[in-house]
C-alpha cells in the first residue's frame, strides 16, 4: 500500500492528444504539468497526434499507423509499416469504416505497462477506454479513467444530421462506443468534469453514479488573461468562437446564420478558430459571408490566448459540451460570452454568459446585437466572467483533487 504523503508514479494514457484543438490534448499537457509541479512522477504514454508537454512530465510515445493524420487522413499503411497484429488491426478496421484508435491504443499501452512491472502506482486512462484497460488490473495496478462526456451524444447529432446513407457509414465509425460503455462499467472509478456529463454516463453507458466523480477542467490564466495597453484596444465588432472539429455538435451552422442576419446591420467579423469543413464553407458562401468570417487553425499558443482577447464577443454555440474548455478560455480572457443552453455551458459558466437556446439563429442573432451595442453590458459580462474564473477554475486545484482520487484508489479506498 503506497504512503499518504509520498509522491506518486502516475502514467497518463490518452490514444491521441492533439496540442492545439480538443480536450484531450489540452487535458493532458496542463493536468501533466500540475502533477510534476507538485512531486510526482509523470510519465504521459500517447499516440499519435502527441501532447506537448511542459517541463516535468515525460512524454511516452505509443505509436499508431497513424491513419487519421491532417495532411493525409484515411491513408494506406505500407506493407513494411505493418509491424505486428495490432497494426493490421488498425488498417483493417479503417478499411471497414470502423474507428480504430481507442481500442489499438489500449492494446499497445497494456504491452507498454506490463513490460515495466513495478514502476507506477496508478493508471490514468484519459477518454481511451479500449479493452486492453481491462488487462491493466491483472498486473496489478490502480486505474481511474476519464470520460469527459461519452461519445454516445456526439453520435446522436451526428446521425441526426446525417442522410440516410451516411448514417450507415456513421454507425460503422461510432462502433467504438459500445466498446467505451462496456469498459466504462468495468473499468473502475471513473472521472468527468460537470454534473452534465455525469448524468449522461450513468444514463447512456448504464454507470452506477456513486463510481463518478467530478472534477472540473482548469484554465491557464498565465495564458488567457485580458490583455493590456501593449495589446491593444479590442477589434470592435470582432467575434470570435472557437471549433474543435466541424461536426454537428458544435453548432456552427447556427452561428453562421445568425451573423448573416447581423452584417445586414451591424460592422462584425467572424473569426472562426478551427478547420471548416467543405460544407461549411459552402454554407458561408451562400450566405455571403466571404468577407465577414475568416477561419484560423493551428495557431501558436501565444497567439492563440491574444486573439481571444482581442475579440469583442464570444460565442459558444454548441449543441452538447460535456464541458468546454474554450468557454473558461474566454471568460478568463475577459470576453464577454454568449453561449448555448445545452449540456454542462449552464452548470460552466454560471450568471457568466448570456444562455441561448441551441440550434436557434434568430434568438443568437438578437444576443449578438444586444452584445454588440451594449458597452456597459460587455463590461458587467466579462467582470463575472474574470470573478467565476477566479473562483472555480485553476489547474492547480484540478491536479489537487485527482491526486486525492487517485490515493483513493491505491489505498483501496475507491473499488467499483
Amino acid at each position: 500500500m503506497t504512503s499518504v504523503s509520498r509522491p506518486l508514479r502516475i502514467a497518463l494514457l490518452s490514444y491521441r492528444s492533439k496540442p492545439h484543438s480538443g480536450g484531450q490534448g489540452v487535458y493532458v499537457r496542463h493536468l501533466s504539468r500540475e502533477l510534476a509541479a507538485a512531486g510526482h512522477h509523470v510519465e504521459v504514454f500517447s499516440g499519435q497526434p502527441y501532447p506537448e508537454l511542459d517541463d516535468g512530465p515525460r512524454l511516452r510515445q505509443v505509436p499508431s499507423l497513424d491513419l487519421y493524420r491532417d495532411e493525409d487522413p484515411f491513408r494506406t499503411p505500407g506493407r513494411g509499416e505493418i509491424r505486428d497484429w495490432a497494426d493490421a488491426l488498425e488498417t483493417v478496421m479503417m478499411w471497414g469504416g470502423a474507428f480504430p484508435e481507442p481500442l489499438t491504443f489500449s492494446i499497445r499501452a497494456l504491452r507498454a505497462l506490463a513490460r515495466r512491472p513495478g514502476d507506477f502506482d496508478v493508471i490514468h486512462d484519459n477518454q481511451g477506454l479500449g479493452y486492453g484497460m481491462l488487462g491493466v488490473p491483472r498486473l496489478g495496478l490502480p486505474m481511474i479513467t476519464s470520460i469527459h462526456h461519452p461519445i454516445t451524444v456526439d453520435k446522436r447529432l451526428d446521425l441526426a444530421a446525417s442522410s440516410l446513407l451516411q448514417r450507415l457509414n456513421k454507425h460503422r465509425w461510432y462502433g467504438f462506443v459500445r466498446m467505451q460503455g462496456r469498459v466504462a462499467r468495468r473499468a473502475g472509478p471513473l472521472i468527468t468534469v460537470s454534473e452534465s456529463s455525469k448524468n449522461d454516463i450513468c444514463r447512456d453507458f448504464r454507470v452506477r453514479r456513486d463510481a463518478v466523480h467530478i472534477v472540473p477542467l482548469g484554465v491557464d490564466a498565465r495564458l488567457f488573461r485580458p490583455r493590456g495597453e501593449d495589446a491593444g484596444p479590442r477589434v470592435r465588432g470582432r467575434i470570435v468562437t472557437v471549433i474543435s472539429a466541424d461536426s454537428p455538435l458544435k453548432g456552427l451552422p447556427t452561428l453562421l446564420r445568425a451573423v448573416a442576419k447581423l452584417v445586414t446591420e451591424r460592422d462584425v467579423h467572424l473569426m472562426v478558430v478551427g478547420t471548416p469543413s467543405t460544407a461549411t464553407r459552402k454554407q458561408a458562401a451562400q450566405l455571403d459571408l466571404a468577407d465577414r468570417v475568416t477561419f484560423v487553425s493551428g495557431l501558436p499558443d501565444e497567439t492563440y490566448a491574444r486573439l481571444l482577447a482581442s475579440a469583442e464577443i464570444a460565442v459558444v454555440p454548441s449543441m452538447y459540451e460535456g464541458f468546454s474548455l474554450p468557454a473558461v478560455e474566454h471568460m478568463a480572457s475577459g470576453t464577454p460570452l454568449i453561449a448555448s443552453r445545452a449540456g454542462a455551458l449552464p452548470e460552466v459558466t454560471g450568471d457568466a454568459a448570456v444562455l441561448v437556446t441551441p440550434g436557434d439563429a434568430e434568438e443568437l442573432a438578437a444576443a449578438l446585437r444586444t452584445l454588440h451595442d451594449g458597452e456597459a453590458e460587455r463590461a458587467s459580462m466579462a467582470e463575472r466572467g474574470l470573478a467565476r474564473v477566479g473562483e472555480r477554475f485553476a489547474w492547480p486545484a484540478v491536479a489537487a483533487a485527482t491526486v486525492a482520487l487517485y490515493r483513493k484508489v491505491v489505498n483501496g479506498e475507491l473499488v467499483c
